[in-house]
């Protein structure tokens, strides 16, 4: 009986009372389900001030175009960075079902906040008609607790998004048994669907939330974004009894550090005995790791422990195989092995850097230039926000296509479990971006050509041209994000160790969070380098007309070749850790 319960037990697995979680009860598409739902509710409650906050700092808060965007770009940087903390917590400290609970309470409290604020009026500087302002007397800016209070309520409900981003994926992932070939297969495909749910939800907000914000008030807009962040919490608890999570391992984090650390200061030379026994006492049997497990080798969670370091970054090797300065510094080879698979990772999620800065255009100056241009649709004014209704259609029509008719037939073609590899998928999403940002270019070398011909380029009465050109833009960005962030995921969590998933999962927000805030940097260095004499630089002033912007796409266009380039030296380079997962 007592073995039979053992067989029961998913190895390293824990349910949300932390008592063993059980292979009847727990774990499964129907467990991974609740975080598709999840998903939805909480997606739509980021997005739809993500999407649209550019327009209330602008019209509300009197920013500056250029200080909206980057004001936009931060606090959307800022979430995804601080997915890694949600992820590094998950791994070390929490289980990733904990750390949901708590990230979504906080981003409710910053959503509190920002619906109070944009509620009173008293708590915003005094209405200012822009199309009448004196440019000699601007619209009177915020400051003091007013805009400290904006800056709490971004930055609180940053943290709770970060917190959400770093643990409800890979919280999902977990669900599923690696052992298999079919427990891999459907984590492949809740991936697929997480991306879907995502942008089903950021569906509803870029149209139904977004217009409730231009049309009734930023208030409501605000007040749905918080409901349905606080809808989502019953949702995920109610899955409760069927979730497994993973059982912390100890800081990721501080074993990199330390593997780092010893390769540099150990001593050359084989270990002692004596060090060897500090090794076996520092890695206890216990201790879970699935690098490159299959049916053939066991079940889920039997630990696998390489012998000997591997040649790879052999740089690193004196971490185990030298003589340790300290007692602290005695690394196991499982440790250095585990770095190692670590640092591969960097390079791909390095590379993946531009494609985020594209994409943070699609929030800022895509949202501006829509602004300006002709967006009545029938006799329907579509909000220049709701733009992003299009790559998300697309992405809700061709995510269920890829997953049950592209996928199969590459496994058919490839013989491969995967059949389009993770990093052929990220590879394709970032020419995706190279070509939006060249038909980006194009389109505001049209409008402003449109602007010219008519005398407009000083007028704020909206341009002659139909907000459907600068939709393409939106279509191959939604496209690449579509393919790059799916792939990102799923390579991350399935070849990092065992222990630091959550903390690699996270690195696919990461790398939209430095893209956001190098698309700030990008925009402060254009303006400073191309500023001369009496001249602004190309993105300087209150009227886009006045912009260069056509250029400025046009040198993320070249950036994003350069980088392709790149990614495709590591990608060629990489070595997944199982043959069939590539």
């Amino acid at each position: 009986m007592e073995e039979g319960r053992e067989h029961e037990r998913w190895v390293g697995y824990v349910n949300w009372r932390n008592k063993p979680a059980l292979r009847s009860k727990h774990g499964g598409m129907f467990a991974a389900s609740f975080v598709l739902a999840v998903e939805i509710m909480e997606n739509m409650a980021y997005l739809a001030n993500a999407s649209n906050l550019v327009t209330y700092l602008l019209e509300f808060m009197h920013f500056s175009p250029s200080h909206a965007a980057n004001t936009v770009t931060n606090f959307m940087g800022t979430a995804f960075l601080l997915g890694l903390l949600g992820g590094f917590l998950s791994d070390a400290f929490f289980t990733t079902y904990y750390i949901y609970s708590m990230s979504a309470l906080v981003e409710f409290l910053g959503l509190i906040i920002l619906t109070v604020q944009a509620r009173s009026a008293s708590l915003k500087p005094p209405p200012c008609n822009r199309l009448e302002a004196n440019p000699q007397t601007p619209c009177e800016q915020l400051s003091g607790a007013k805009s400290a209070m904006l800056y709490i309520g971004l930055y609180l409900t940053a943290l709770g998004v970060g917190g959400i981003k770093g643990s409800l994926p890979a919280h999902g992932a977990e669900q599923f048994d690696e052992s298999t070939v079919l427990g891999r297969k459907s984590r492949s495909t809740f991936f697929n669907y997480f991306i879907f749910c995502l942008s089903c939800g950021g569906l509803l907000a870029v149209t139904f939330v977004v217009w409730v914000e231009d049309n009734v008030g930023w208030q409501w807009g605000f007040g749905i974004a918080t409901i349905s962040i606080v809808l989502s919490i019953p949702v995920f608890l109610s899955g409760s009894a069927f979730y497994r999570s993973k059982i912390p391992t100890g800081s990721p984090l501080t074993i990199i550090t330390k593997v780092l650390i010893a390769a540099i200061l150990n001593r050359t030379g084989n270990q002692s005995p004596r060090n060897a026994v500090v090794d076996m006492a520092q890695s206890p049997a216990e201790e879970i790791t699935v690098d490159e497990v299959d049916g053939k080798n066991g079940e889920e969670g039997a630990s696998i422990k390489p012998e000997r370091p591997s040649e790879k970054l052999k740089c690193l090797n004196r971490a185990a195989e030298g003589k340790p300065i300290h007692r602290a510094l005695a690394c196991t080879v499982e440790e250095l092995e585990d770095t190692k698979i670590v640092l591969k990772l960097l390079p791909i999620f390095l590379s993946t850097i531009i494609l985020n800065c594209c994409l943070a255009q699609l929030s800022t100056f895509s949202v501006q230039q829509a602004a300006t241009m002709n967006t009545r649709l029938g006799g329907l004014t579509v909000p220049p926000a709701s733009l992003p209704v299009f790559p998300v259609v697309f992405i809700m029509i061709i995510a269920p296509i890829y997953d049950h008719v592209i996928v199969p037939f590459a496994r058919r073609v490839t013989r491969s479990e995967m059949g389009i590899s993770h990093l052929q998928r990220i590879g394709f999403g970032l020419v995706l971006s190279v070509v939006a940002m060249a038909v980006a270019a194009l389109v505001e070398v049209k409008r402003k050509r449109v602007a010219r011909e008519h005398g407009m380029l000083h007028s704020k009465a909206p341009l002659p041209i139909s907000f459907f050109w600068v939709a393409f833009q939106y279509l191959f960005l939604g496209s690449a994000d579509l393919f790059t962030l799916a792939g990102l995921m799923e390579f991350f969590f399935s070849e990092a160790p065992a222990g630091m998933r959550s903390l690699a999962t996270a690195l696919s927000w990461a790398s939209l969070a430095v893209g956001y805030f190098m698309s700030s940097v990008l925009v402060s260095v254009v303006n400073r380098a191309t500023r001369s004499g009496g001249d602004e630089g190309w993105l300087s002033g209150v009227n886009l007309n006045d912009y260069h912007l056509e250029r400025f796409y046009w040198l993320m266009c070249v950036l994003g070749a350069l980088n392709f380039c790149n990614y495709l030296v590591w990608a060629i380079r990489y070595k997944y850790r199982s043959k069939n997962r590539g």
